[in-house]
C-alpha cells in the first residue's frame, strides 16, 4: 500500500505535524513519497530521512524548548560568521540557510539522494512568482529556500533565481503526491478563524499577518477541492503565534488531541483502497 502525505505551511503552527507522524507510527505506516512546504519541507525532509515522530519531538523539544535555547542553538550551529556580516552588512532579516543548518539534526544529509523515502520541497520564485518544486541536488539549500518567510528571512540566492517560502504558492502541496500512492494524505497547520477576538480593533501589524493567513487558507481550500486527498487534516493548531517556536511543547500537547481521530480516518482510507483493488484484480 503506497501512502504519500504532503505537510503544509504554518510557520511555528507546523510542528503540530509531529503527533500526526506519531500516529502513522503508531499504525505502523511509511509513506512511499512525502511533500513538504515551508516548516512543512523541515519536517518532511527529518521524516524522509528516516526519523520517527518520537525522534523529531524529541529533536523539537531539545533545540526549541525556550527562547534562550533557540538563541543558544542558532548562534552555536548557524553558519553566522564576521566575513558574511561585513559583505551582507546588517539586515533585520534572518538568513533561512543559517537556520536551516542550525536546526537540522547533527548528520543529516546534504543531498537528495541520500533520503529513506522520496521527498519534494515546494519554494517561491520571488521574480517568476511561480511554485518552484526542489527534488534533487542540495537538500539543506532547497529546506532554506523553502522556509524564507517574506520579510523575515532573507531570499535564498541559487541556479541565478532567488527563492521565497514555500507557501505563498502553495501551502499544502497536493498536487505532488497525487497520482502517486494508493492513499493521499493532506495536513494542514493554518489557524483556523477566531470569532471571540472580535471585542478589539486590530493593529496594523496583526492586520497584515491575518490577511496573509486568510489567502493561505484559502489556497488550501482551493488545493483540497480539486485534489480530494483520501484524508484531509487540519491540524488542531489552537491560538498559537506563527512565530512562537518556543512554546514547542505547548503546541505538540495541543495538536495530540487529534491523532486518536487522525489514525481511524488512515485505516477506513486504507481498507477502501484495499477493497478497490481486490475489486480491480477481480
Amino acid at each position: 500500500m503506497r501512502i504519500g502525505v504532503a505537510l503544509g505551511s504554518g510557520a511555528a503552527r507546523g510542528l503540530a505535524h509531529i503527533p500526526y507522524i506519531e500516529a502513522m507510527d503508531e499504525l505502523g505506516l511509511t509513506p512511499s513519497v512525502i511533500a513538504g512546504s515551508s516548516i512543512g519541507a523541515l519536517i518532511g525532509s527529518g521524516w524522509a530521512n528516516g526519523m520517527t515522530g518520537a525522534e523529531l519531538r524529541e529533536h523539537a523539544l531539545s533545540v526549541l524548548g525556550s527562547l534562550q535555547q533557540i538563541a543558544s542553538t542558532y548562534w552555536s550551529r548557524s553558519s553566522f560568521n564576521l566575513t558574511r556580516l561585513l559583505s551582507t552588512g546588517l539586515s533585520i532579516q534572518v538568513d533561512s540557510e543559517g537556520v536551516t543548518h542550525a536546526f537540522l539534526p547533527e548528520g543529516f544529509p546534504d543531498d537528495f539522494a541520500e533520503l529513506k523515502v522520496p521527498f519534494v520541497a515546494i519554494a517561491t520564485d520571488y521574480y517568476a512568482w511561480r511554485e518552484v518544486v526542489f527534488s534533487t541536488g542540495s537538500l539543506r539549500l532547497a529546506i532554506a529556500a523553502s522556509m524564507a518567510i517574506p520579510s523575515l528571512f532573507r531570499p535564498v540566492a541559487a541556479n541565478g533565481s532567488y527563492f521565497m517560502d514555500g507557501g505563498v504558492t502553495n501551502p499544502l502541496p497536493l498536487a505532488h503526491i497525487d497520482g502517486k500512492c494508493d492513499v493521499t494524505i493532506g495536513i494542514d497547520v493554518q489557524r483556523s478563524p477566531d470569532p471571540t477576538l472580535a471585542i478589539r480593533e486590530p493593529n496594523p501589524i496583526d492586520a497584515a499577518v491575518v490577511a496573509t493567513e486568510i489567502m493561505s487558507q484559502r489556497l488550501v481550500d482551493a488545493t483540497v477541492a480539486s485534489y480530494h486527498p483520501d484524508v484531509y487534516v487540519h491540524a488542531e493548531v489552537g491560538p498559537f503565534g506563527g512565530s512562537e517556536f518556543w512554546r514547542v511543547r505547548e503546541i505538540l500537547d495541543h495538536a495530540s488531541g487529534g491523532k486518536d481521530a487522525f489514525k481511524r480516518a488512515v485505516a477506513g482510507a486504507i481498507a477502501i483502497a484495499e477493497l478497490r483493488q481486490r475489486g480491480g484484480a477481480q
